[in-house]
């Protein structure tokens, strides 16, 4: 994940060149980052599953960001820590986040497991099983998509 947020403008230099040049390349660079960033979350959740410490934390409210997702913001009082409180680092929320109001879950108390050199870095663990299935979803779509534009390179699909 730090290498797309160290090198995302040569990546976006990158990408609008090969719109013009080469659009194929544009499908194989935004699966490739999919891909990337799904790996990347599946191994997080893997590492605070396995060596993350358990806490219990209460819901404060949910925030909404992008097109009406809502995201819950957690306290919690780490291991020999001050009170935190953040979203969690991961959390796949639906398009049903946009309709419902999610008031019946705030000051509920929820399990939590966070990273035990980063606290500051954790997720609900009830969500965990939700997560993997999402950026499994996400690994599959990106397969498909860098598939699309190895496919557009060989000349099986035109994509001028």
């Amino acid at each position: 994940m730090n290498y797309i947020k160290k090198y995302w403008l040569y990546i976006v230099i990158i990408f609008v060149f090969c719109a013009y040049t080469k659009p194929a390349f544009c499908f194989i660079i935004f699966g490739s980052i999919v891909f990337y960033v799904s790996i990347s979350a599946i191994l997080f959740l893997k590492k605070v599953q396995n060596k993350g410490i358990e806490c219990i934390g209460r819901i404060l409210s949910f925030q909404a960001y992008g097109y009406g997702s809502k995201v819950p913001i957690v306290e919690f009082t780490p291991i020999g820590g001050g009170l935190i409180t953040e979203k969690p680092v991961l959390y796949a929320s639906t398009d049903l986040s946009i309709i419902r109001s999610y008031n019946e879950m705030i000051d509920k108390q929820v399990l939590i497991l966070y990273h035990p050199d980063e606290p500051k870095k954790f997720i609900l663990a009830d969500e965990s099983s939700f997560n993997y299935i999402v950026f499994a979803v996400f690994i599959l779509f990106s397969v498909a998509v860098v598939v699309f534009g190895i496919c557009g390179l060989c000349g099986y699909i035109k994509l001028h």
